[in-house]
């Protein structure tokens, strides 16, 4: 029997795909193979914060597949589509949680920095140099494979107010235009490239014109951004409106933007003590936001600043807290037609001009930063000795950790739903339930902890496989 390369590929794709890979469409984000909009149902994920990250081990978020599975089926529960890691290492072999993921039907926001490599805001220049880009095409390399790679930030809070306004600008525009270069050079797919910005007002505006508009009016101008996230803690308990949270003032200020636009962390923890009731969520995936393109929650797991969804036992247990149920409930009430519906305008990118910028101190030159000696070899060639991720079939699915709910009651049954297309809420309520698997699928308070000083094969298939001899061919 004649058996191809190319066969084995494809059935491989049916063992470990689960999510299509998804782009940028105008200010949408949209799965490319339905054409449908997928709007970010998500949550920022750094368990143990900063300390989860050791590059003398490789330890990152990433690397500990059981502790993925278990958060994975949680979160597959929960309802959510999307993540944000904020520390991985772009050398560490992330393929059976990126798999695991991409089977619960999550895609994953990469912040290509840490705190050991990343902008220097007091000093952009002396941190933009040849080993930073190693390090962050290293991340490109690392998730370029996984086709639940949502997009990159290029920085996080780098821009904070009118001091930090005046220098930085152009060296993350600069960044930016990097690695959207290195991808377009090195990577078989587009993956967006954007940033994640301070909600401050005093500079968020011109932040997100800075970083998004075209050069010389250019709509194909490779520096400009092609998301913007904010992270936004204005809706601050459940009194809170609309109107009082400013998010029509967001609404009207972000209009007229050429790209998609949403909220890269949100969740206020005021008044403190009391769990988080998530009414905003209403209003983020209602019909006056149909603009921005969601949000992710700050964040899954407890830490010392008090944003956590679940608590994270020292023996590796989980107990879900109010805050998970509050949210549960409201990701439930989300209307699914309109969080998948396609945004009827799409601005067109303006020109960069002084004009769009209001605070007087913020850059208004796009003359950018010459990239490092080096570069254009870098992007020509690859960088040397890359860790490049692929997708590995997801064999166990049984959440082996103990996992409480709200109220202290042990979760039994609790298993990955290996899914078709992204995750989306079920009506799942996981704390009401003693025996849960899967979700549902479809073909300021402000936090301290996610930016530092520096911003910046099993089943009929394989049985069919191993019978034709088709594993000696990989």
């Amino acid at each position: 029997m004649l058996v191809t390369r190319a066969f084995v590929a494809a059935v491989l794709s049916v063992l470990v795909s689960a999510v299509d890979t998804a782009d940028t469409k105008g200010i949408a984000f949209v799965d490319t193979a339905t054409n449908k909009r997928l709007q970010i149902i998500g949550v920022d994920y750094q368990p143990g914060g900063q300390a989860s990250f050791d590059p003398s081990t490789g330890k990152d978020v990433l690397s500990d597949s059981s502790v993925c599975l278990r958060d994975a089926v949680i979160m597959q529960q929960l309802g959510v589509n999307t993540i944000r890691v904020y520390n991985v290492n772009p050398q560490t072999n992330h393929d059976a949680c990126m798999s695991i993921f991409n089977a619960a039907g999550i895609y994953v926001i990469v912040d290509v920095n840490s705190p050991f490599m990343s902008l220097n805001r007091a000093d952009p220049a002396s941190s933009y140099n040849s080993a930073y880009l190693t390090y962050i095409f290293g991340q490109v390399e690392n998730f370029k494979g996984y086709p639940n790679t949502l997009a990159f930030f290029a920085g996080n809070e780098v821009i904070n107010d009118i001091p930090t306004a005046g220098s930085n600008p152009p060296y993350i525009r600069a960044i930016q235009r990097d690695l959207r270069q290195y991808i377009a050079k090195q990577s078989t797919r587009h993956i967006p490239v954007g940033y994640s910005a301070a909600d401050v007002r005093e500079v968020l505006t011109d932040t997100w014109n800075y970083l998004t508009c075209a050069i010389n009016g250019d709509a194909n101008d490779i520096t400009r951004g092609e998301l913007f996230g904010l992270n936004s803690y204005s809706w601050c308990g459940a009194a809170a409106t609309f109107q009082s949270a400013g998010y029509n003032t967001l609404v009207s200020d972000f209009q007229s933007t050429s790209v998609p636009v949403f909220f890269s962390e949100y969740g206020c923890n005021l008044p403190a003590g009391v769990p988080r009731v998530f009414n905003e969520v209403q209003a983020l995936y209602g019909p006056n936001m149909t603009d921005f393109n969601g949000g992710l929650v700050y964040e899954y797991s407890q830490e010392t600043s008090n944003y956590g969804l679940v608590t994270i036992n020292s023996d590796g247990s989980v107990q879900l807290l109010k805050d998970f149920d509050n949210l549960q409930g409201q990701y439930n009430k989300i209307d699914k037609n309109l969080v998948t519906t396609l945004p009827s305008t799409n601005p067109a990118p303006v020109k960069c001009d002084a004009s769009l910028i209001t605070q007087q101190g913020f850059n208004t030159s796009w003359v950018l930063p010459t990239a490092p000696a080096g570069t254009d070899a870098l992007i020509a060639n690859g960088i040397s000795k890359p860790q490049q991720g692929k997708l590995v079939d997801v064999t166990s699915t049984s959440v082996t950790q103990k996992v409480l709910s709200s109220s202290g009651t042990a979760i039994t049954g609790l298993a990955l739903n290996k899914q078709t297309g992204s995750n989306l809420p079920s009506g799942a309520t996981t704390s009401s339930n003693t025996s849960q698997s899967g979700g549902s699928s479809s073909s300021s308070g402000k936090k301290g902890a996610a930016s530092s000083a520096y911003g910046i094969s099993g089943g009929v298939i394989g049985a069919a496989m191993a019978a034709a001899g088709l594993f000696a061919l990989l």
